[in-house]
């Protein structure tokens, strides 16, 4: 039997009305429905379908399935407790088809009740243009560090097909594109992928867009994936102390590291009810362990608070959020 509120309300729902049982886990999808548009032939092309846990429950997803083997599902994150955010990733296989291609992707949920949820794909696999590598993958790049690489861009077909100009969403990404080779239609070009330092900290997911002279489908996607490592890193990367009587406190710990010793300098939020345990030596760590003590109001609901970290190592700050839910007295 569910002790928590929004696991009676949910069982509830799904008793009274049962047209209604797959909706709660539709309702965590920020969408269910993508387009990859015209992808070169061999290019790597993925896409998250991000979904939140917005339940007291954990969340379990048992499986995911595709209707077609155009496109390969894959679950980001099994398991979801309050709050965590997780994804399925769909990954289009451009080597292995051409042209117009969809699929259904038909997501399984076990916990806290049984669900589907099917999410929809389309995109179109050019055959003229391949691009080699796949994507133009940058690797682990520390903060504040330019980083640099380069794809072969090779094209078959009309012999007048030029790249005019490579746009970029990013500002933080630009390109460059200088004809190596022309032989009838057979046509190369050498893709010069910029990233510049001021990219902010995490994992980057972008791409830039090839401008062509072909009206049909003038414009071309070249994923651009990397990791921008920051000087401190922060676990967890959001902070949940769980369900908490008003008036009960709860205790749970951050770990922070760095790529060289450092100095914890402070540890603040803009809320009394989180407390924390500077470490007392002030000692340089390539690790340090601060205790996070939340202690629950008087007020029913969800509580968010950012917590903000601060050491020696830049200028840059640490922040993650705090979550909290404060039951009904």
């Amino acid at each position: 039997m569910c002790r928590k509120t929004g696991c009676i309300f949910l069982l509830v729902v799904l008793v009274a009305w049962p047209a209604l049982a797959e909706q709660w886990a539709s309702k965590m999808f920020e969408q269910t429905e993508h387009d990859f548009g015209y992808v070169a032939r061999g290019a790597k092309a993925e896409f998250e379908f991000v979904l939140s846990n917005i339940y007291l429950e954990d969340v379990h997803i048992a499986g995911v399935s595709s209707s077609c083997g155009c496109t390969t599902p894959r679950i980001k994150q099994e398991w979801l407790k309050t709050y965590e955010k997780g994804a399925i990733i769909a990954h289009f296989n451009t080597p292995s088809f051409l042209g117009r291609k969809g699929a259904t992707l038909t997501v399984t949920f076990d916990k806290p009740f049984y669900a589907e949820v099917q999410l929809h794909v389309t995109g179109f696999v050019r055959s003229d243009v391949v691009l080699n590598p796949a994507s133009a993958g940058l690797g682990l790049v520390d903060q504040g560090t330019p980083a640099d690489t380069k794809i072969a861009v090779n094209y078959a077909g009309r012999s007048d097909w030029r790249i005019l100009e490579v746009k970029s969403a990013n500002p933080h990404i630009s390109g460059t594109v200088v004809e190596t080779a022309r032989r009838g239609g057979q046509i190369a070009y050498e893709l010069s992928v910029h990233l510049d330092p001021g990219v902010p900290v995490g994992y980057l997911n972008d791409h830039l867009l090839l401008v062509t002279n072909d009206r049909q489908s003038p414009q071309i996607p070249v994923p651009v994936e990397g990791n921008v490592a920051s000087a401190v890193t922060v676990s967890p990367a959001s902070l949940f102390m769980g369900t908490v009587q008003p008036g009960k406190k709860v205790t749970k710990q951050l770990v922070v590291r760095g790529k060289r010793p450092f100095r914890v300098l402070s540890i603040t939020c803009d809320d009394g009810s989180f407390t924390f345990e500077t470490p007392a030596d002030g000692l340089p760590k390539p690790l340090h362990v601060i205790p996070v003590t939340f202690v629950a109001g008087t007020g029913a609901g969800k509580v968010t608070r950012m917590i903000r970290i601060e050491t020696d190592l830049g200028d840059a700050a640490s922040e993650l959020a705090a979550y909290a839910v404060v039951l009904s007295p």
